[in-house]
């Protein structure tokens, strides 16, 4: 298996077929012009998808528990181990059909593995969404949604998303009189690094312990958490000016009316 430390080197574009074969079944490899799974396994192999059969097949599986009109039992014993890689991808194109889905993955196909024979057909949004499907930072934040209870700190909290204000912090956990700001950052292995923003910095500064970074670790695999309450107290941070790049903007040149 090809990988990249526990990644696989086609981490995204597994998810999305095992995803696909599990939700859709038939319906979807016949959109691949393919009559039965062994033949579409081939296909994957042959285009440098995975280098088994069994690779693709086990993806299937690892989805299959969470589609049970399938009628196909899966990882059944993993329970909701891997099912923060099933809601990034309902986040993102959960509403799609088996044709607009399939498009999808040929649209990724056709980026990644140069497949000139593929016809795309997919809507803007679609594509826009398409971009955040390898940003680690939103499949760290829907597991951090769907687990934050069994955090310690966090246990019985009330959760408010502040994701859309872009204030130094991703959520609000309000645990009685307390109201914690959680900013989550998502590592795909078991250890790592991670960087704060001068906003997120100077919202630690200013609410000390009450600012919780919150690391998703083996985000990968399977994830666990590690909160630090205080991380300018807690930790050795580095100020780096960071340049950015020029952004230009097209202004008109006359009032509209």
């Amino acid at each position: 298996m090809k990988t990249k430390g526990n990644k696989h080197e086609n981490y995204e574009i597994l998810n999305l077929i095992g995803y696909g074969l599990s939700k859709f079944s038939d319906e979807f490899i016949n959109e691949f012009g393919f009559k039965t799974k062994s033949a579409f396994y081939e296909y994957c192999v042959n285009i440098g998808i995975a280098e088994t059969v069994g690779t693709v097949k086990n993806r299937m599986d690892l989805f299959d528990h969470y589609f049970p009109n399938n009628g196909r039992k899966g990882w059944w014993q993993k329970g909701d181990a891997y099912i923060h890689r099933k809601l990034l991808i309902d986040s993102l194109f959960g509403d799609e059909n088996v044709y607009e889905y399939a498009n999808i993955v040929k649209l990724f196909l056709k980026d990644n593995f140069k497949i000139k024979d593929i016809v795309v057909n997919v809507k803007p949004i679609v594509k826009s969404r398409f971009k955040k499907l390898q940003e680690t930072g939103l499949e760290a934040e829907l597991y951090f949604m769907n687990n934050y209870n069994s955090i310690d700190i966090f246990k019985n909290g009330i959760i408010e998303d502040a994701r859309l204000y872009g204030d130094g912090y991703d959520f609000q956990i309000n645990v009685n009189d307390t109201s914690f700001l959680a900013e989550v950052k998502g590592i795909r292995a078991k250890k790592g690094r991670f960087r704060l923003t001068e906003n997120e910095y100077f919202k630690a500064q200013e609410y000390k312990n009450d600012y919780i970074v919150t690391l998703v670790l083996n985000l990968d695999d399977l994830p666990t958490f590690l909160t630090i309450d205080n991380p300018l107290e807690n930790l050795k941070f580095e100020e780096r000016i960071i340049k950015s790049k020029v952004t230009r903007e097209y202004h008109l040149i006359s009032d509209i009316c």
